[in-house]
Order: C-alpha cells, then sequence, then structure tokens
C-alpha cells in the first residue's frame, strides 16, 4: 500500500476499528502468540488509520490484545510499531481488513456478510470483492444475499438459532414473508424450516430448474434465483407443470410412434406400484408408464405390463399382436397420421369461419390448452411419409396460403407478422397494427391464429369438424402414405370389406396385407374413405381403441342441435 508511512504509537493510542471485520465479537484467545510477544515484541506491525483521536486497529487484532495483556504484566506503556493508511476511505480499510483476516482466519457466513456488506456499500463491485477475496462472484452473491433478510433473522442466524439451510430458503422471501415468518417464530417457535421453509415460501413443493423437460430460454414464467442451490426454482407450480405437459406430451407422441401399444401417464404423485407389473418388451406388446413427482420429477418406466395381463396371456397364449379389441386397432405412426389429417382439415376449415373460430378463441383463453400460451402446434413429426403426406395435402395449402395473407396484412402496414415470445414492445407493434385493420381483417388474423394454435389429436378437433359439418373428401384422399401405415391384418380385412365389398374381403382372407391393400387401391370406389376420415368418425374394428372415435364419443353430447342453435356455421369448404 503506496498510501501509508510507519509510526511507532502508544499502545493507549490504539483502539479496534469499527471497520475491523473482527470488531464486536468476543475477545479472542492469544495463548498462541503471547509468548512471544512477550519475549520479542511484535514483529508485523499492525495496520490502522486515524479514527477522532485515536487510530483505529483495521488489522492485528489479536495482537493488539496480547500487547495489552503484555502492558497490564508489566505496567509499562509500550510503544507498537504501526502502518498508517493516510487514505480516508473506508473500502480501502474494509478490503485490508478482509485480506488480513481472511488469509489467516476462515470467517463465519455472517462476518463474510458484514463485511462483504460493508464493501459492497462502500462501492466495490461483487466481481471485485471476489478478488480481493480470493473467491468466487457466485460466494459473494450468496454472501451479500442476507442483506435481503430482517434483522430479527440475522440475529437468529448468528445467535445459531436458525440452521442454514431455513437461512437459505428465507433468502428467497419477500419482505412480507418475513415478517410473517418472524411472527410465527416469535409466537409458538414454529415457524416453518429447511426444506419446509422453502415449499412454504414458494407455495408448494419446491420445483428447480433442473426438473424441466422443456427449453428454459422458452419459457415465460418466473424462475427465483437460489443462489444457495446450483439451480433456479419455479415462482409458479402451475406455470411449470403447464410447460412440463407440454414437454411429456411430446414424449408421448416419440414413444407411440416408436411402435409402443399404450403409454400411460400416472396422475401427478401416483407411484408405480412395480411388484404390480412384470417387464415386457416392446415387441411383445409392452406399455410405457411415466411417473410425475410433486417435485418436478419425471420418470419413464419402459416395458412393462400388469400381472393381471400377463396371466390373461398365458392362459390364452396371445400377445398384443393378436390380443382382439384390447388394444389400438391403429399403429402409433398410423395414429398420429390420421389425427394430424384431421387436425390440418380442421384448421383450414376454420380459416373461412371466423365467428366460429372468435368463440373457440374465447373458450381457449378461458380454459387454456396445452398449446395455449399462444404458441402454434409444433412440427415435430419424425415419419418421414408422414410429414410429407401433410406437406402435400390441400388442407396445408389453404394454411399456407392464408399464412401469407396474414403476412401481407401486416407488411401493408410497414411491419412484420409478430412472432411467438413475450416482448412489450413487440406486443405493442402488433397490437398498433391491428388497430390499424379493418374488422374483416382482423377476423382474418383471428382466424390464421386460432386455425395454427388448434391442439392436435384431442377431442376439440372433432367437435370443431363436427360443428364446421365439414366433408373431408375435400381436404383427404388414402395416399402412398396412409397404405404404408396401414399394418394391422385385421384392420386390412375390415377395410377392404368396407371399401369393395364383404365377398372380397373373404375371398381374399389368407391373402397378405400388401395384395388387400392393393385391392383397396384398386377396387375402392372414388371418394371412399375409411370411418377414421368420416365426420363424426367411427371405428373398423368393434370395440377396439380408436383416437378419433374416442375423442368424439367423449364430448358429442355437449354438441346437440339444441345447444348451437344461436350459431350459424359458415360454409366449411369455400376455402
Amino acid at each position: 500500500m503506496a498510501n501509508t508511512h510507519v509510526k511507532s504509537i502508544s499502545l493507549a493510542d490504539l483502539k479496534v476499528s469499527s471497520l475491523n471485520m473482527r470488531h464486536g465479537r468476543k475477545k479472542p484467545d492469544v495463548s498462541d502468540i503471547l509468548p512471544s510477544i512477550r519475549t520479542h515484541g511484535v514483529r508485523q506491525s499492525l495496520l490502522v488509520r486515524a479514527e477522532g483521536g485515536k487510530f483505529g486497529v483495521i488489522a492485528g487484532r489479536r495482537r493488539l490484545v496480547a500487547l495489552r495483556q503484555v502492558a497490564k504484566e508489566t505496567d509499562k506503556d509500550i510503544k507498537v510499531p504501526c502502518i498508517i493508511m493516510k487514505s480516508a476511505s473506508e473500502a480501502d480499510a474494509i478490503e485490508a481488513s478482509l485480506i488480513e483476516n481472511v488469509a489467516r482466519v476462515p470467517a463465519t457466513e455472517m462476518e463474510q456478510y458484514t463485511a462483504f456488506n460493508q464493501l459492497h456499500g462502500a462501492g466495490r463491485s461483487v466481481e471485485e470483492i471476489a478478488e480481493y477475496y480470493g473467491v468466487t462472484p457466485l460466494k459473494v452473491k450468496r454472501v451479500l444475499a442476507l442483506a435481503n433478510l430482517q434483522p430479527a433473522i440475522r440475529e437468529a442466524y448468528t445467535n445459531g438459532e436458525i440452521d442454514p439451510e431455513t437461512i437459505r430458503a428465507l433468502t428467497l422471501a419477500s419482505e412480507d414473508q418475513q415478517t410473517e415468518w418472524v411472527t410465527l417464530y416469535n409466537g409458538d417457535g414454529h415457524a416453518p424450516r429447511g426444506r419446509a421453509c422453502r415449499a412454504w415460501i414458494t407455495g408448494g413443493d419446491v420445483i428447480t430448474t433442473d426438473k424441466a423437460l422443456f427449453d428454459l430460454e422458452g419459457y415465460e414464467g418466473d424462475i427465483v434465483t437460489d443462489l444457495f442451490g446450483d439451480h433456479g426454482v419455479f415462482a409458479d407450480a402451475e406455470a411449470f407443470w403447464a410447460a412440463q405437459a407440454v414437454a411429456v406430451s411430446e414424449r408421448v407422441e416419440a414413444y407411440t410412434e416408436q411402435g409402443w401399444s399404450n403409454v400411460h401417464v400416472l396422475e401427478r404423485g401416483a407411484y408405480f406400484q412395480s411388484w404390480e407389473h412384470e417387464k415386457c418388451p416392446r415387441t411383445k406388446g409392452g406399455h410405457v408408464y411415466i411417473e410425475l413427482r410433486h417435485n418436478g420429477d419425471v420418470t419413464f418406466l419402459e416395458g412393462y405390463i400388469t400381472n393381471a395381463e400377463a396371466r390373461r396371456r398365458e392362459k390364452t397364449g396371445a400377445n398384443a399382436e393378436d390380443a382382439g379389441g384390447l388394444h389400438s386397432e391403429m399403429t402409433g405412426p398410423m395414429a398420429i397420421y390420421i389425427a394430424r389429417h384431421r387436425h390440418a382439415a380442421a384448421g383450414a376449415s376454420l380459416l373461412s369461419a371466423p365467428s366460429i373460430a372468435l368463440r373457440l378463441m374465447v373458450a381457449h383463453a378461458m380454459t387454456g390448452s396445452a398449446l395455449w400460451d399462444v404458441r402454434p402446434q409444433p412440427d415435430n413429426i419424425r415419419k418421414e411419409s408422414t410429414a410429407a403426406s401433410l406437406e402435400n395435402a390441400s388442407a396445408t395449402r389453404v394454411l399456407n396460403e392464408a399464412r401469407d395473407g396474414v403476412a401481407a396484412l401486416f407488411k401493408a402496414l410497414e411491419t412484420e407478422m409478430p412472432q411467438r415470445g413475450y416482448f412489450e414492445t413487440a406486443l405493442c407493434e402488433a397490437f398498433s397494427a391491428l388497430l390499424a385493420m379493418s374488422d374483416d381483417e382482423v377476423m382474418q388474423v383471428l382466424s390464421f391464429t386460432m386455425a395454427r394454435t388448434l391442439i392436435a389429436d384431442s377431442p376439440i378437433v372433432e367437435a370443431l369438424l363436427h360443428v364446421l359439418s365439414v366433408d373431408l373428401s375435400g381436404f383427404w384422399s388414402p395416399d402412398d402414405a396412409f397404405f404404408e401405415l396401414l399394418r394391422d391384418k385385421r384392420v386390412i380385412n375390415a377395410l377392404l370389406e368396407d371399401a369393395v365389398s364383404e365377398d372380397k374381403a373373404k375371398s381374399m382372407l389368407t391373402d397378405t396385407g400388401k395384395v388387400q391393400k392393393g385391392a383397396i387401391q384398386s377396387d375402392a370406389p372414388a371418394g371412399w374413405r375409411p370411418g377414421w376420415m368420416q365426420v363424426p368418425p367411427s371405428r373398423v374394428l368393434e370395440g377396439a381403441q380408436s383416437g378419433p372415435t374416442n375423442h368424439w364419443e367423449q364430448v358429442a353430447h355437449l354438441f346437440e342441435t339444441d345447444r348451437i342453435d344461436s350459431v350459424e356455421p359458415q360454409d366449411a369448404n369455400a376455402a
């Protein structure tokens, strides 16, 4: 320190500075250095600075105490070699005390807080404190987080009445929450502690960011910074689960595409009862179970069937492939193929029915869906043939033309079509552009927005197709991808009977599926469509599981004629 000079100062003129890191603590043990100081005096000068009429010891408190003991024993005034700081900067003094004390004796967390907070208040940045102290910036931030605590909480922690886990949880608390906690603590002493305290502060189970299956960069909810852990904490558990549900649904779709016969998502908090299940590979009809813990953990358990199902199969000699109507009549890829074509047709039909789109949008806004934060149905089809088929579908062409039309409306106003992502300025830009549009133009934008945010493979698609009286022949006919995905021999034979005749199906019962599919392609009348692609949809095999049919049966009673007399659907096929 260039801004200093050395001087011998009378012991009576020295005191412990209030800026000394050890100021205010109980008298230190100096038995280790006292014999040497008695014999040789101090060999290392004390660091002091002028404070009032005396000199405050910034570094060297233990040496000062030992010297006072020697002076008491000898009844002599002692001259002490001191380095005097000329600078009046408190930050320099605190910094010097930190370096002196921490290098020698590790400080407690509250001692570090006191010193760090003084240094930070004197103008030192977190990075500068970390550099001087020889620790990471995160360590400094964690210590300084104690500054957000009420004095009563810090005092209790200093006195050892609060454990470290609780004090760290309280750094997440708001001022009101801290006040409430102190009231509970001072009342009956039953204030929440440890993990329970963190759960109490966050309003439920603590869900850390490492539990997310989704991209955190796209998450628009609040995340509380947990300086004492390796991860942040989701402030709103329901917002987390809304985003997590979308990620789980994508995993379910992926499992379905891989050929798993069933994927079960257990109720949140329910445990997978392993003792009630047996291992069974995918090729033998094994199922996937997804377990959701309240703390955000998601576990994927692949290849299981229930003990009851295993016994039934042993008794009948059945595999999933010949289990009759107990499993889906569609393969995973076929289910996705059918669901997505129906979804595209519903969306395309919605474009010419803005009054219906408005009602549907209001319903979404009120109740939400797995897509509504708001964002479009993800383009995440892995099967190339399904993706290609959908890309070439007339419904997709209609939707793309609508997208171009909406983009042109914004371009005419010298702005870009708004993209997903919440930014206040972007939101205002979109609002300003919509204010400049006519009612008809706004309804055009509304219909397109509803069409692209309509969730696929859901009852709402079936409800919409019904309400709009959509003729799916205007959007779909059996193509190569459909027949490629058609694998179940029972289904193929039933479709042959439906498309051609019962006699034809009987005569070709022993033929290969490829031959039977060829007969459907060559002999089915123009415009033929399986029950999967009718409105309303129907099963091909009696009693079998069928996505579109199951969805429609869940909600058909809600769309009786007298319920929707006041809404007059426009011509859904005008597009």
